[in-house]
């Protein structure tokens, strides 16, 4: 991966079944891995700028080199509940590859956007970006750990 790459379309959901079951069956998307991401594997959760717990599952698969994310709140909340609350749910955010984080938010904030929520799983951290209004998208950015070596579940089974 280089440094300003696509890597990652997600969505926010508030059935990810549903909506694995339905890319499935139009796209042929998947499989589907499913994580559920809480303490202790989520850390340094900030949300507006104030600590933060919350806990969602995440569903993971791979379209041409780049992964599809769908993404549910389940405890807490976050700029997902947001999302939710705004609209039904759909394409919320996309992730740009960064080998230095802390170098491309601290760019970009000097640029004017700020970051709206960010943590840390396993060795990914993530910084999600208040780019909505400029973009129509939420922009995050991360430097892309490896997923958990075990899903929760798989779909299809």
């Amino acid at each position: 991966m280089q440094d300003g790459d696509i890597i990652q379309l997600a969505h926010v959901v508030a059935d990810i079944d549903a909506t694995m079951k339905h890319y499935y069956e139009i796209f042929g998307y998947g499989p589907w891995e499913v994580y559920e991401f809480r303490s202790p594997l989520l850390r340094d959760s900030m949300y507006r700028g104030k600590p933060a717990k919350h806990e969602y599952l995440v569903a993971v698969t791979w379209v041409n080199g780049v992964q599809l994310e769908l993404m549910q709140p389940l405890s807490g909340y976050s700029i997902y509940n947001e999302y939710l609350e705004q609209n039904k749910g759909g394409f919320h955010h996309a992730k740009i590859f960064c080998k230095d984080c802390q170098k491309a938010v601290e760019d970009l904030q000097r640029k004017g956007y700020e970051v709206i929520q960010s943590g840390k799983i396993g060795q990914d951290e993530f910084y999600y970006l208040d780019t909505e209004q400029d973009f129509g998208v939420v922009w995050e950015l991360g430097n892309v750990g490896t997923m958990p070596p075990n899903p929760s579940r798989v779909y299809p089974p």
